[in-house]
């Protein structure tokens, strides 16, 4: 697991390759990922945007950028955390992601970047 800490959020990435759906022979390599954001600040946020950064190890990149999460812009008390899963399809066995979330305090309305660690997707063969 990655963890960062952006203003008293956490973000924290577990990954999982997905061999029942990927095809290597046809170069598709399925990944999940769960992130779990915890809210450590004293304020209510609001997550209002996502943009990640995906690579794969043929340096192809594609940014995915959008409302919410999973279609939702979710509302955090202090202390409390929300976990999400989503996926994604690579052309390699091996890959990266990054990016961070826009939140927004409820408080004042400040908005602020909320990173997302970078993590690795890899194939558990390539660790052998």
């Amino acid at each position: 697991m990655v963890t960062q800490v952006t203003e008293g959020v956490r973000v924290s990435v577990l990954t999982e390759y997905q061999p029942d759906y990927s095809s290597p022979l046809h170069a598709h390599y399925v990944f999940v990922y769960r992130i779990i954001i915890e809210n450590q600040s004293p304020y209510t946020i609001q997550l209002m945007r996502r943009h990640w950064f995906v690579f794969d190890s043929n340096w192809m990149i594609k940014e995915v950028e959008g409302t919410g999460v999973r279609g939702k812009q979710l509302i955090i008390e202090p202390g409390q955390k929300h976990e999400y899963v989503s996926g994604c399809n690579l052309r390699t066995d091996i890959g990266k992601m990054y990016g961070y979330y826009l939140m927004r305090r409820l408080l004042d309305g400040k908005e602020f970047h909320v990173q997302i660690p970078q993590f690795t997707l890899i194939t558990p063969y390539r660790l052998n």
